[in-house]
């Protein structure tokens, strides 16, 4: 069976304008069907639980709702709009959406990934989303251009 590599930047929104919400449907999509490559959690503790818990979300009810109707993205974003009462909190999603862009790695993840991805450490690249993004075409290249 095909192991996919998600490759929806974390600093990527949908309509309703919440970061990282198309990477975690993504990511959650392909697990619930058991198609999501191995070295990646359908949902783990990090952006995912940023998410999650900045939209008020309970992870079990989430994760059942996908792996149960195997929603598109629309109609996630429908799904997440029924829970909040028919709107987001647009101060909110805001302050999520910094969060998301502000993260650091530690410098070992840091180095850890730029070392793999075979650019130096020259101190350009720091935030999380774009480490993240290294990661995932680094992972893509080897478990399927390599």
């Amino acid at each position: 069976m095909s192991q996919i590599v998600p490759l929806i930047s974390s600093g990527v929104a949908g309509p309703l304008g919440v970061q990282h919400l198309p990477r975690l449907w993504q990511k959650a999509s392909l697990e619930a069907v058991g198609k999501l490559h191995s070295d990646y959690p359908g949902a783990g503790q990090g952006y995912d639980q940023m998410v999650l818990d900045g939209l008020g979300l309970d992870r079990t009810e989430f994760l059942d709702y996908i792996k149960a109707s195997k929603p598109t993205y629309v109609q996630l974003e429908g799904w997440v709009l029924e829970k909040k009462g028919g709107s987001l909190d647009q101060a909110a999603v805001k302050q999520l959406n910094d969060a998301i862009n502000g993260y650091i790695h530690d410098d070992g993840t840091r180095a850890s990934i730029l070392a793999a991805a075979g650019r130096p450490d020259d101190g350009s690249v720091k935030d999380a989303v774009n480490l993240n993004n290294l990661d995932d075409w680094q992972t893509f290249y080897t478990a399927e251009l390599a």
